[in-house]
């Protein structure tokens, strides 16, 4: 047996071990890796080398960005937006039968465009526009199915903490580039499930919400720019070469801070602290991991496993779309059981190397990939909003997977238009001169 699959050997049956044991995920991509490498070199230069790479995996500026990103939601989430965007989602989706489940679809990729949170998504609409729903006598579990399905939009339409990671451990890719090639796809997302939750609607006879009047128009509208200003603001400010990924989300803590704390005045400097340390323990586990995950990108490089898996892959079919469809099972049945930021910093080095080899730009296949990661976020057994979605839906899990069905029907669709048309994903990119 060669090195790298002695290597690959090694870290799946170690990494496997560890979390069925209940082990954090950074500390067993860790252990794993030092364990892979240790048939090459001495414990101690393992050892010293793994801490090496921890070191220098997070000793990247563009790193700074997350924090910030993730500072930035938490005001948000706590800035009481979330029932400002329903009204302005409600603008749109008010003659529309079932416009309650439109409504919801419109916030959550709004909401989740702004906090970068598919679960923050999922809680905050779920919590508001579920009991209302309800009281127009639409099926609980059908409510709950709808922001369950489209919560995760926001971790494709940027700001996206995850497309920065990728862009880091997949070698320096565009982070502006990767945040216009996320519009699209988020989008056609959310308008999938907007075409089943009309049929749906259509079928169990789902009235439309009306529309409000002209003042109230105008009032809705007018409450709801503020919020919606922050995308403008930091993403066009990217975009426009005004500042960086790293000085915009810098831009997204100061205005979330001053809209939160002086133009809504929902949150109060009694607050802060609070949920300055939330952001910071977040922001620590993300960091972690990507510092560990230093470590198996070097031993995959040193034991050369990505270019054996490559010939593997190649070996089975040397036609691109069966090979793209054999990555998007792969990525979708890890997603099921990882959540994304451990999932992308694992399997970024192993396929992206397979998909240049097929003539797949690193954008395109960032795209794809963060797309299966996000379906995974709801699916069992770790789909994290689907079990916030599911809580604040006051519903089961299994009451919920059936009117699920449908909507995962339309996403996996979705998926595999990303996936054989690049120009979802590089259109907007190409547009502003990113590829």
């Amino acid at each position: 047996m060669s090195i790298a699959w002695m290597a690959g050997l090694t870290i799946l049956v170690v990494l496997m071990g560890l979390l069925l044991a209940g082990i954090p995920i950074a500390v067993a991509l860790a252990v794993s890796s030092i364990c892979a490498i240790l048939p090459v070199l001495e414990v101690e230069p393992a050892l010293v080398t793994g801490a090496q790479r921890i070191f220098s995996g997070i000793s990247v500026f563009n790193l700074i960005a997350i924090p910030f990103f993730i500072l930035a939601g938490n005001l948000m989430n706590r800035g009481g937006i979330a029932i400002r965007l329903i009204q302005f989602a409600k603008l749109f989706t008010g003659r529309i039968p079932g416009a309650l489940a439109h409504t919801n679809i419109v916030a959550n990729m709004l909401f989740g465009a702004i906090s970068g949170s598919g679960t923050a998504a999922a809680s905050a609409m779920g919590a508001i526009i579920g009991p209302v729903e309800e009281k127009e006598g639409y099926d609980r579990n059908f409510s709950a199915a709808v922001n369950i399905a489209t919560a995760p939009t926001g971790l494709l339409i940027p700001p996206s903490n995850v497309m920065i990671t990728y862009a880091l451990v997949s070698g320096g890719t565009s982070i502006a580039a990767l945040f216009m090639a996320g519009y699209i796809p988020g989008i056609l997302w959310g308008l999938a499930c907007m075409a089943v939750a009309y049929v749906y609607a259509r079928t169990r006879g789902y009235r439309s919400a009306g529309t409000y009047l002209g003042k109230e128009k105008i009032r809705t509208f007018w409450e709801a720019v503020p919020s919606l200003l922050m995308i403008v603001i930091v993403i066009g400010g990217i975009i426009r070469g005004i500042f960086t990924a790293t000085e915009g989300a810098v831009a997204a803590v100061v205005y979330s801070l001053i809209l939160s704390l002086f133009f809504y005045r929902s949150i109060r400097l009694s607050d802060l602290p609070e949920i300055f340390m939330d952001s910071a323990q977040m922001t620590g586990i993300i960091i972690f991991l990507i510092g560990v995950s230093s470590i198996m990108s070097w031993v995959m490089a040193f034991t050369d496993l990505p270019g054996a898996i490559s010939q593997v892959m190649l070996g089975i079919s040397d036609n691109r779309y069966v090979i793209l469809l054999i990555i998007n099972v792969l990525l979708l049945v890890v997603g099921t059981f990882m959540d994304m930021t451990p999932a992308c910093l694992i399997f970024t080095p192993i396929f992206l190397p397979v998909c240049r080899e097929l003539g797949m730009d690193p954008v395109h296949f960032g795209i794809m990939m963060i797309f299966n990661l996000c379906i995974g976020t709801i699916t069992p057994p770790v789909g994290t909003t689907l079990f916030v979605g599911v809580k604040v839906g006051n519903t089961r899990i299994e009451d919920v997977i059936g009117p699920l069905l449908f909507y995962f029907a339309a996403i996996f669709g979705v998926l595999l238009v990303v996936t054989y048309v690049p120009a979802v994903s590089m259109w907007l990119p190409g547009i502003f001169g990113y590829v």
